[in-house]
């Protein structure tokens, strides 16, 4: 058994890992041993669909230190006008590139990759099965906490003939062109990214079966661009929520007023979703995607077989022989599994502090890490915030991000780096001409005057769903 030594031992090498790593690195003089399954850094990126994309803006991505993409409009496609999005290649490439070039240069960063953790500071080689002990001087970091979940490896709930081709939408480039029929199975922006490609690439909308267990609310990509050239639709977008949050008399009044200003979109405009995943997309996607009419809302298959599609609540439906089905099912992340102290003894669990802003929270975690020595004042600092599932925990999580706000505010240390992060949205749409043009000055008051009413709204229609 070989025995290593390191202030921080960080279990998986995906996107907040990284982001955590590469804050304390820059905050402190500590030493890491990083251990993934992967063959990469960059965790669940090494097993996503080859046409997948970031939600957000490439700039708003990864780890405070080093950009990723560059700062481009696209002038072409369904994201046309808006900063390029990232694909995963491009991902994986970036995160790579940290590794190689700032991570192990440091001389501070120990890398295994292929390794399985086994508990207890202990891993082991996948490939040689060599054994690894590790003496950890400060901390375990538990970056793994999502669960996250690719379509390519995620267990399939439902039963599927032999006879018949279910795939995960990483075959779909290969495959497609032997089919003439495609069912695609899941809600989410998986299957919703394999339709627009379906249809990007010249499929016919009639060809295309979209199995929907739920319909969902969708953020709306001009809202989360990030330079003081989209002022209007980012920063006005946060005023309207704000705004929204503190008039609602509902949670469906509430996402209605949040569309009416373009804060929020939706597939089909007659029906109320009942899903929230934060999944970001433009109105030229939607318009893709409302081109498909063969939608089936039946909720969830049971079983895939030679007539067709059966569903959970016995609905039988029709379906060629020759069709190919796209399972896009993988749920990204684990909803249930609720949260749990960030900072516990030796341990620190890395978990969304400001919804859904990952990367942001994990590089706020290794900031307080460095700079702090009180467990209940990290903790408090801290404290983890929902992943949604519905739009009423949406609620829970937008409340919970605007108390994450007041609590940063009160430490101006604090504040002042978080303002200054790469990665945080906060500032990055305003400048010195915002500041000077009285039009948006009257924008900024707007969010300031709304955010006690739009808390208090918000807890009280929290108190009324629960």
């Amino acid at each position: 058994m070989w025995r290593l030594k390191t202030d921080y031992l960080v279990i998986g090498a995906g996107a907040v890992s990284l982001a955590f790593v590469d804050t304390l690195l820059a905050e402190s003089q500590s030493t890491f041993v990083i251990v993934d399954r992967h063959h990469m850094p960059g965790g669940h990126w090494n097993d996503a669909y080859p046409f997948v994309r970031l939600h957000q803006p490439s700039a708003t991505y990864g780890v405070a230190s080093r950009e990723l993409g560059k700062g481009r409009i696209d002038s072409t496609g369904s994201n046309k006008g808006f900063y390029e999005l990232a694909t995963g290649q491009e991902v994986l490439a970036y995160f790579e590139q940290l590794m190689l070039e700032q991570f192990l240069p440091s001389g501070r960063v120990r890398y295994f990759p292929m390794c399985d953790y086994q508990g207890d500071g202990r891993f082991r080689s996948l490939l040689g099965g060599a054994s690894y002990e590790v003496d950890v001087a400060k901390k375990i970091v538990d970056g793994t906490f999502f669960k996250t979940s690719a379509p390519s490896t995620h267990q399939r709930k439902f039963a599927v003939d032999a006879s018949l081709a279910c795939i995960a939408p990483n075959d779909l480039p290969r495959l497609a062109g032997g089919y003439r029929r495609f069912t695609i199975l899941g809600a989410g922006k998986t299957a919703m990214d394999a339709c627009v490609w379906l249809l990007d690439n010249g499929a016919d909308p009639e060809t295309i079966q979209w199995a929907m267990p739920r319909d969902s609310w969708l953020i709306n990509r001009a809202t989360t661009q990030h330079s003081p050239g989209f002022f209007d639709t980012a920063v006005g977008g946060v005023a309207a929520q704000m705004e929204a949050c503190a008039a609602a008399s509902t949670v469906d009044d509430l996402f209605e007023r949040m569309e009416a200003a373009g804060v929020m979109l939706r597939i089909d405009p007659v029906r109320t979703p009942k899903m929230f995943h934060y999944a970001t997309i433009s109105q030229g996607e939607v318009d893709q995607l409302r081109r498909i009419c063969n939608v089936i809302r039946e909720g969830r298959v049971s079983r895939i077989d030679g007539n067709g599609l059966e569903m959970e609540n016995g609905a039988r439906i029709a379906a060629s022989l020759e069709t190919l089905y796209v399972d896009c099912t993988a749920s990204a992340v684990d909803f249930r599994s609720g949260t749990r102290p960030v900072f516990d003894g030796d341990r620190i669990t890395i978990q969304t502090l400001f919804s859904p802003l990952v990367t942001l929270s994990a590089s706020i975690t290794g900031y307080v890490e460095a700079h702090y020595e009180d467990a209940a004042q990290k903790n408090r600092l801290c404290e983890p915030n929902i992943l949604a599932d519905t739009p009423a925990q949406w609620m829970r999580s937008f409340a919970g991000n605007l108390q994450r706000q007041h609590e940063w505010s009160r430490d101006p240390a604090l504040n002042d780096w978080i303002a200054a992060n790469r990665l945080s949205p906060f500032g990055r749409n305003v400048d010195r001409s915002v500041l000077e043009n009285p039009e948006k000055v009257a924008v900024l008051q707007r969010i300031q005057a709304s955010v006690k009413p739009a808390l208090a709204n918000l807890q009280r229609l929290i108190g009324e769903a629960a």
